[in-house]
C-alpha cells in the first residue's frame, strides 16, 4: 500500500498539470533537458526517456481522479517499472558553478555506479555546442590529449579557439571520451588512440583523421 500511495503521488506530479488528488506531501521535480546544453534534448538518451514517458502517459487515465484505481489495477511488474521511470525523472546530477552540491553529486555517482551508467555508450559525444565551444583552449587540448593522444593535441594547439573546438569535435568523434563530470566512477578510461604511438606512420595518421 505504501508503494502504491507513493507511486500515485509521483505520477500525479510528473504526468498531470494539476496534482491535488493525494494527501501525501511528496513533491517531484523533473529537470528539463531543454534547459541544459544545446542538443541534449535531442540526444538518444533524452529521446528514449521521452518515448518511454509518452508510452506510460498513454496507459494512464486522462482524469487524475481516476489514477488510483488505474494504478491499483496494474500488475506488480508494471507498477515497479513506472515507479523506476518516475524516480529516474527526478534525478538531477547537474553541476552548476553557483551550486555544486557535493553530497548530491556523490549520491548521483553512487547511482551511476549501481546502474553501470556509460554516457558514451548511451550516445553522448563531445561537440562544439555541448562542450568544446564552452571551455577554454587548454581544456580542449586536454580533452584531445586524453581521447586521441599527445600528437593530435600538438597538431591543433596553434589554432584559434573556434577552429580548435571544431577540429577537436572531429578528432574525438567515436573515441568514447567524456569529460570528468560525465564519467562514472570506476569505469575504465577510453583506450588511448594508436595515433599517439610514434611508430604509426604520418600518412596513416592523416588518413585516420580524414576517415573520421
Amino acid at each position: 500500500m505504501a508503494l502504491l500511495a507513493t507511486l500515485h503521488a509521483l505520477v500525479l506530479k510528473l504526468f498531470y498539470r494539476y496534482a491535488f488528488d493525494t494527501c501525501l506531501e511528496i513533491d517531484a521535480k523533473s529537470p528539463a533537458f531543454a534547459a541544459q546544453a544545446p542538443g541534449l534534448a535531442e540526444s538518444p538518451s533524452a529521446l528514449a526517456v521521452e518515448s518511454r514517458h509518452q508510452a506510460w502517459a498513454g496507459q494512464l487515465p486522462k482524469e487524475p481522479a481516476e489514477l488510483w484505481d488505474a494504478l491499483a489495477g496494474f500488475d506488480s511488474d508494471s507498477r515497479d517499472a513506472l515507479f523506476a521511470h518516475c524516480i529516474a525523472l527526478t534525478v538531477n546530477a547537474v553541476v552548476d558553478p553557483y551550486n555544486r552540491r557535493p553530497r548530491a553529486i556523490a549520491h548521483a555517482d553512487r547511482i551511476a555506479q549501481s546502474v553501470e551508467l556509460d554516457m558514451a555508450g548511451a550516445g553522448w559525444t563531445p561537440t562544439v555546442d555541448n562542450f568544446l565551444g564552452r571551455v577554454t583552449k587548454p581544456r580542449i587540448l586536454q580533452a584531445v590529449r586524453e581521447g586521441c593522444g599527445e600528437r593530435e593535441a600538438e597538431r591543433i594547439e596553434h589554432l584559434k579557439k573556434g577552429d580548435m573546438a571544431a577540429k577537436a569535435q572531429d578528432l574525438l568523434a567515436g573515441r568514447g571520451w567524456v569529460p570528468e563530470p560525465l564519467c562514472t566512477p570506476g569505469q575504465p578510461a577510453p583506450v588511448e588512440s594508436p595515433a599517439d604511438d610514434a611508430s604509426v606512420p604520418e600518412a596513416d595518421t592523416a588518413a585516420a583523421i580524414a576517415a573520421e
